[in-house]
């Protein structure tokens, strides 16, 4: 490991922190989470099987944007 691997670490955890405040804060914004239409959801008494796949594409995108948009200018 070297200095490069140190701040890699340190920049991944600040995003991490920033995220759960921001998780933390406004919850309520974020109520559309896994129940966009194509998300699979199947509840049958004791059984539950959750399947978030529109709402995983999605973030997929976004953070697929925010990315290039961070190597961009930086």
């Amino acid at each position: 490991m070297d200095q490069q691997t140190g701040k890699y670490i340190v920049i991944v955890g600040l995003i991490i922190v920033l995220t759960g405040i921001i998780v933390y804060f406004f919850h309520d914004y974020f109520k559309w989470v896994g129940k966009l239409p194509g998300d699979i959801r199947i509840e049958k008494g004791n059984f539950r099987f959750y399947f978030p796949l529109v709402t995983m594409i999605v973030v997929s995108i976004v953070v697929t944007i925010l990315i290039h948009i961070f190597k961009r200018f930086f």
